[in-house]
């Protein structure tokens, strides 16, 4: 989820929730630690969601300013983990952290790119995303005619839209479907509301809001009247989750369980629901704000600081067996015409059966 609209996806994506890109750590001193507690505090000041929240995170901040806490401290990337860990004590927010980056930082534009710079922008990420097949990692079809996919992001939609109808025409020809998002730590919801949009009719269905403080305004996210390729309207669908699915994963999850289209396998996820921005502080130092909130229509809440509860809770490495058993299980009696299709669905669930302790 991103926050500056020009500000290149990828600080948005999971590749930075995962941590800064990989590089030597440096050597800071009091003047550079001052700087950097100064420009994170400004940032939430003037983006963060809740602004009351961010005046308790400065208080604290300065409380351990003033109380040298941080004197000590040389090491630039313990600095950056030292203050993310300050900053969400009091936030309790995931979604907030500061990196220490060991290249240079460009400096934010002052206005956005051109058409020609950021078509130079999109080419380059999107040969970057393409080296991880723009988070789509596996598609398969699971005995008894099961589609799978295994989703690792919802990467930007601008860039994705292509594999992403080719996934899901792959499992147009399903008679059941399974999202596994164990892997999955978010990214654009218009690629959730893309994906999701497969899942309905043509008729739009209210899937999420998100509010975002510093506009002050509202982005409603409906389902698509038109997808390119087959939807997968009426077919039964199955997400798997972990504790590791994250911010746009749990958009994903949260918008099917409450509207009832999906049954949630696994273990309850992170708990982040707050889109979030990469903001600049200096050379090396970035924070990402989250600027914004998940209001969902049915519920008028999200899943920030809970996670989204699973309807079936089992350990992350027991879901697909899990939801493979329940879709079989299901479909078994309209496989009464498909004599060759049942017993292969039938052979199958005794091995699921087996593997799962259930016999």
């Amino acid at each position: 989820m991103t926050k500056t609209p020009w500000l290149p996806f990828l600080l948005a994506t999971p590749l930075l929730a995962q941590g800064p890109p990989p590089g030597p750590d440096t050597t800071i001193d009091g003047a550079t630690r001052n700087a950097v507690l100064d420009g994170a505090l400004k940032a939430l000041k003037e983006g963060y969601v809740f602004p009351d929240i961010a005046a308790r995170m400065e208080q604290a901040l300065r409380s351990h300013q003033g109380a040298k806490d941080y004197d000590s401290i040389t090491s630039a990337r313990q600095f950056a983990t030292r203050l993310t860990d300050d900053l969400r004590e009091v936030s309790h927010d995931k979604h907030l952290r500061v990196d220490y980056v060991s290249q240079v930082l460009p400096p934010a534009p002052s206005q956005p790119p051109g058409p020609e710079e950021l078509q130079k922008i999109m080419d380059q990420q999107r040969a970057q995303l393409a080296r991880i097949n723009f988070g789509f990692e596996k598609l398969e079809r699971l005995a008894g005619n099961v589609g799978y996919l295994d989703l690792r992001a919802f990467t930007p939609a601008a860039l994705t839209g292509d594999t992403a109808a080719a996934a899901m025409n792959f499992l147009a020809n399903s008679d059941a479907v399974i999202f596994d998002l164990r892997k999955n730590g978010g990214g654009d919801p218009a690629t959730v509301t893309l994906i999701a949009s497969y899942l309905f009719g043509p008729q739009p269905v209210h899937l999420n809001d998100l509010y975002n403080r510093p506009r002050d305004e509202t982005q409603q996210f409906w389902t698509l009247p038109y997808v390119p390729g087959k939807r997968l309207a009426g077919k039964d669908v199955y997400v798997l989750t972990s504790s590791f699915t994250f911010s746009g994963g749990e958009e994903f999850t949260y918008d099917l369980k409450t509207q009832k289209r999906a049954t949630i396998i696994g273990e309850t996820t992170g708990g982040g629901a707050h889109p979030v921005g990469g903001r600049r502080i200096d050379d090396h130092f970035i924070i990402g704000v989250p600027s914004g909130r998940a209001i969902n229509p049915i519920t008028k809440t999200d899943w920030e600081g809970t996670g989204v509860e699973p309807d079936v809770k089992v350990s992350a490495d027991q879901a697909l067996p899990t939801a493979h058993l329940m879709a079989l299980e299901k479909l078994l009696p309209k496989m009464s015409g498909a004599p060759q299709l049942k017993a292969e669905a039938e052979k199958e669930i005794e091995k699921l059966k087996k593997e799962l302790g259930k016999e």
